[in-house]
């Protein structure tokens, strides 16, 4: 008989996995919770062997543990694999290209900490002062960087420390560096930054993230960008300091944002050729770019004329077709405006790039394209004439959206958000016993910097934690095949990404201290992704005692225990007691050497 057809004897088992627990931190949480998940053993034994079939499908045995992976997969980014890129027939920098057709890994292993890794230390003190065990940077690249990463860092034995936004002794440091930008583009201050429409920043080519963690003391959102580095990661250093960033570069394809996503995006040093490949890269940089947006360009690789630094001159020409003009230059800073009249492309006397055929809905690393977007826009919006305060019903009304669901969907998360946080909070004191010169814990605000929204919606959960003044930023994943709202997301300034959850995700192993998905696991199931696959990728992004919680029906939820459970993980689900088949499923993944 087939194994489809036949009944497992192991199911018994699983039947008591699923209805048991150990006694840990967990069973105070949850000691009020219904002990039967169904009204009748029939219908909880036919679960089970549902649930059993479908792990059977799926490659995992629930009697057994997963191993950690070797040394050399300690810092593993997947789909970034040089070397088998160029035997794919990869060339022309495309080789250093996201190809995750090419690199699937089968291996099912854990991505282990380094030997020296440390809890990073709570905010915002970790913003300024991180574990130097806790990232790939050596004092080689460290001397090798430039006079201003000098000025803003400090490599000691084991300690990374930063200049703080306080340290009056940086001269012609960052905080200066912003308040020029703000008066080359007529402002007073920087501070003044998000009354002229500049809400959030794409930061490309970060460094250190330095300027990204200004800026996000002006309550500015500014995301850094560079491409993946096997060693001296700028990603994965700003991501570190709990600031917001990700794996990305202009090689071949577009970035994962829909058009008309940034009010400003920022190159100091970036170390791309924007005038190469007939202009694409900067054909990109007007696609994300709001009507009035600014790009901000920082080289000392501009040309000199007599006493003038000055752009090549097909440089020039891209930006005149792409009808930017150049409000400001200082020494070796130039920036340029977007064009606020959608017709300009059409009737520019230099010439014009053409406009592309349709909107480009979801841009998940399609091919850079010669052709202008967004003019067709319903978004097509100065970002002058924003509201600096929360979206409206004529802004709502922009992306297609009931404002009363809207209302309702961010009430939803205020009271979710509250549970959460009083269903954590008892945990944060009894799975973190102090350690040696370590204060006691706080609740979670302060052990918990960035969460990672895996199927964020409107970003209801962003809007949540912020009104609760909760110290944390939250990166929003839209799932490609959802609805697209990731622009309803980056109009309100928070930080999001498209992402399609059958692919890993383009950060480094360690670097979200939260995780949380609503209804992600039964999206997975529709989209035929891998939830093994998932449940891995989400292992090797969450740092060592970090959080996850997963809302989804019984079923997924139950399979996916049975899962994280043979990754050590802590996990216990939670019955909302509300007459749904809705479940929390609550998991804190361990501190693991070897």
């Amino acid at each position: 008989m087939d194994d489809g057809d036949s009944f497992d004897p192991s199911v018994e088992i699983l039947i008591a996995l699923l209805g048991s627990s150990s006694s840990n931190a967990f069973d105070s949480v949850t000691a009020s919770v219904r002990p039967d998940i169904y009204s009748n053993y029939r219908r909880l034994k036919e679960q089970a062997v549902n649930d059993y079939l479908e792990l059977k499908k799926i490659g995992a045995n629930p009697s057994k543990d997963f191993d950690l992976c070797g040394k050399e997969k300690e810092n593993y980014v997947p789909c970034y694999n040089v070397s088998a890129n160029l035997v794919a027939g990869f060339k022309d920098g495309e080789e250093f290209d996201r190809h995750c057709e090419v690199s699937r890994d089968q291996q099912y292993c854990l991505v282990r900490p380094p030997k020296e890794y440390k809890i990073p230390l709570t905010w915002p003190s970790g913003r300024d002062v991180i574990w130097s065990g806790n990232v790939k940077l050596s004092k080689d690249q460290f001397l090798s960087s430039g006079s201003m990463t000098k000025r803003l860092m400090l490599l000691e034995e084991n300690q990374i420390s930063f200049h703080s936004d306080d340290d009056e002794m940086i001269v012609d440091g960052v905080k200066d560096y912003s308040h020029q930008i703000a008066e080359m583009i007529g402002l007073g201050s920087d501070t003044e930054f998000r009354e002229a429409g500049v809400h959030n920043v794409l930061d490309i080519g970060c460094g250190f993230g330095s300027f990204g963690a200004h800026l996000l003391s002006l309550k500015l959102m500014a995301v850094c960008m560079a491409a993946y580095e096997t060693t001296g990661s700028q990603v994965q250093l700003a991501l570190e300091r709990g600031l917001p960033a990700i794996i990305g570069n202009f090689i071949s394809r577009q970035l994962p944002f829909p058009s008309l996503s940034y009010d400003m995006v920022h190159c100091t040093q970036c170390g791309i050729f924007w005038d190469d490949k007939d202009g694409m890269f900067l054909i990109e940089v007007d696609r994300v770019l709001k009507p009035g947006g600014y790009f901000v360009l920082t080289s000392p690789k501009s040309r000199q004329q007599g006493s003038k630094v000055s752009i090549s001159t097909p440089f020039e020409e891209y930006t005149r077709k792409l009808c930017w003009n150049l409000v400001a230059q200082q020494e070796e800073t130039f920036i340029w405006q977007k064009t606020t009249d959608a017709h300009c492309y059409i009737s520019s006397k230099h010439g014009s790039f053409p406009l592309c055929n349709g909107e480009d809905g979801q841009s998940y690393y399609k091919p850079l394209a010669q052709c202008i977007s967004g003019t067709a826009s319903n978004r097509w919006i100065p970002i002058q004439n924003r509201s600096s305060g929360s979206l409206g019903s004529a802004e709502l009304a922009v992306h297609g959206i009931n404002p009363e669901d809207f209302s309702e969907d961010l009430e939803f998360w205020r009271s979710s958000l509250r549970n959460y946080w009083s269903l954590l909070s008892p945990l944060i004191f009894s799975d973190h016993p102090k350690r040696p010169g370590d204060e006691d814990p706080m609740p979670p605000y302060n052990m918990v910097r960035n969460v990672m929204d895996m199927n964020a919606h409107y970003g209801g959960l962003n809007t949540a934690l912020l009104e609760a003044r909760k110290s944390v930023w939250v990166m929003n994943v839209v799932p490609v095949g959802e609805h697209n709202t990731l622009p309803i997301i980056l109009d309100q300034g928070f930080a999001g990404v498209l992402h399609n959850w059958c692919e890993p995700f383009p950060t480094y192993p360690r670097t979200y201290d939260m995780l949380h998905a609503n209804g992600l696991l039964s999206h997975l199931a529709s989209e035929k992704c891998n939830l093994v696959d998932l449940i891995f990728e989400m292992d090797r992004i969450l740092r060592p005692e970090g959080w996850v919680i997963i809302s989804d029906k019984v079923g997924p939820i139950e399979i996916a225990r049975t899962l994280v459970t043979q990754l050590r993980w802590e996990a216990r689900v939670i019955d909302l007691q509300n007459g749904s088949d809705q479940r929390l499923l609550v998991c804190q993944k361990p501190f693991v050497r070897k």
